[in-house]
């Protein structure tokens, strides 16, 4: 089987979506080998190379030095140009890892949606995904050969609002890291959000709360946000610089990979506070770890934590505040979440979702053979 992978979201900073295409494809690679699987990988950007590592090794690399703001241009609005005649070879399947298909002259075509919040709310959107996701997902998910989504939810979603039969989508659930539980928590650990700051995520849900905790006491460990600062984000980074915030939250970037397992270490617990989340990595990356979690009750973050960590209302600044104090003072409670999450970690495989996706592909090339 020929499959054209889009890996642009990996390229850059992978947060989200993009470590997940980079494990994704990490993993289709090790569950399957030539002739079963001639796996390729395209990249389109001005300045940033896709080049070839052991980490996907296996893979076709098809790197141009296209805008990538160009080619979605040419891509969504009309059409082309098709994958074949980027890569200089015919496929039997593309797959695009975004909502949008990639085009293409024969193969049959698979997309990714992670979730449907741009529908819902656009006003948390910029640039490409404002412009094209609201009215161009629809049409290109009736027209896929084949849907994968990362939870049951996204999956209820597709079929609900586009109309799409159950039978064309496949839910595939990213997979655990490779990580040994850490022995014991930090006594000094702090408050973690992990996640690019965005509107979605609430994080000004998370300092309102955070800041009814400092009121009414002086103990709390500090507060600690990692991830990308977007351009809607100022106002929350202008917060923390002053009074009663000050010296109490960090904001310390985005977080290579290979350095989110240390961050994750020195935690005392996570939150992951998002209006709405396609799947929540952070959420089973601490599980894994043994860190234990509070989490927002929408989207798929129920379907992630089950009932190895306190779900709150988003919008109830009161009961995050309540969530987060009591895994600080409850230390049995705390152990009893870490222990489950642990155990439920376990459920979540890369092998699996390859194995998913791989029967995704079979299935969407009978279809756009019938």
């Amino acid at each position: 089987m020929r499959v054209l992978v889009d890996y642009r979201p990996a390229l850059r900073e992978r947060s989200g979506v993009g470590e997940y295409v980079h494990q994704f494809v990490r993993a289709l690679l090790k569950a399957f080998s030539k002739p079963d699987l001639d796996l390729s990988l395209i990249s389109s950007s001005w300045k940033d190379r896709l080049v070839p590592s052991s980490e996907i090794e296996g893979a076709t690399i098809v790197d141009r030095r296209l805008p990538g703001k160009l080619l979605n241009l040419a891509w969504h609005r009309l059409g082309w140009p098709p994958a074949e005649v980027l890569a200089g070879r015919p496929f039997d399947v593309t797959h695009s890892l975004h909502p949008l298909l990639m085009p293409t002259s024969r193969a049959a075509q698979v997309v990714t949606i992670h979730d449907l919040d741009f529908l819902v709310h656009p006003e948390r959107t910029r640039a490409e995904i404002r412009r094209d996701y609201p009215t161009l997902v629809c049409e290109h998910a009736r027209r896929a050969d084949g849907i994968v989504v990362i939870s049951e939810s996204t999956g209820r979603a597709v079929e609900r609002e586009f109309g799409v039969p159950p039978e064309r989508i496949t839910v595939c659930t990213p997979g655990a890291p490779p990580w040994q539980p850490r022995p014991q928590a930090p006594a000094d650990g702090y408050i973690l959000f992990i996640g690019t700051l965005e509107p979605r995520k609430n994080v000004g849900g998370l300092l309102d709360a955070y800041e009814q905790l400092l009121a009414r006491r002086h103990d709390m460990p500090r507060l600690v946000l990692a991830g990308k600062a977007t351009e809607e984000a100022k106002p929350w980074l202008e917060r923390i610089a002053r009074a009663p915030l000050s010296g109490h939250v960090e904001h310390i970037g985005y977080v290579e990979a290979p350095d989110r397992r240390a961050v994750y270490e020195g935690a005392r617990l996570l939150v992951q506070p998002s209006f709405d989340e396609g799947f929540g990595i952070p959420v089973l990356e601490a599980m894994t770890l043994g860190v234990p979690v509070v989490a927002s009750d929408r989207g798929a973050l129920p379907e992630v934590l089950g009932d190895a960590g306190p779900l709150v209302d988003p919008a109830t600044d009161g009961a995050l505040a309540s969530a987060i104090e009591r895994l600080v003072d409850d230390g049995a409670f705390a152990a009893t979440c870490a222990s489950k999450g642990v155990e439920r970690s376990r459920k979540f495989s890369w092998d699996a979702m390859a194995r998913g996706v791989f029967a995704a592909y079979q299935r969407a090339i009978e279809r756009r053979c019938a």
